[in-house]
């Protein structure tokens, strides 16, 4: 399994930043919604989507988590 840049990583910001600015010069959105158009490509794209916990302990207390009774 390859490693996915999660949302705050160096790589992830990069990518968006790029995305950001080619919406900025194309004319497409002002900064701020360019900013948001970024965000939402990312979130929606399953390469840069998070993965969630990466461990047991990630998951949180066992009693509290979900499908444990």
């Amino acid at each position: 399994m390859s490693a996915v840049p999660e949302p705050g990583s160096k790589s992830y910001d990069k990518h968006r930043a790029r995305r950001r600015k080619d919406l900025e010069r194309s004319g497409a959105a002002d900064a701020q919604e360019a900013n948001e158009q970024a965000k939402r490509d990312l979130e929606r794209d399953p390469e840069w989507r998070p993965t969630g916990p990466r461990s047991e302990r990630g998951r949180g207390p066992k009693s509290e988590r979900p499908g444990t009774e």
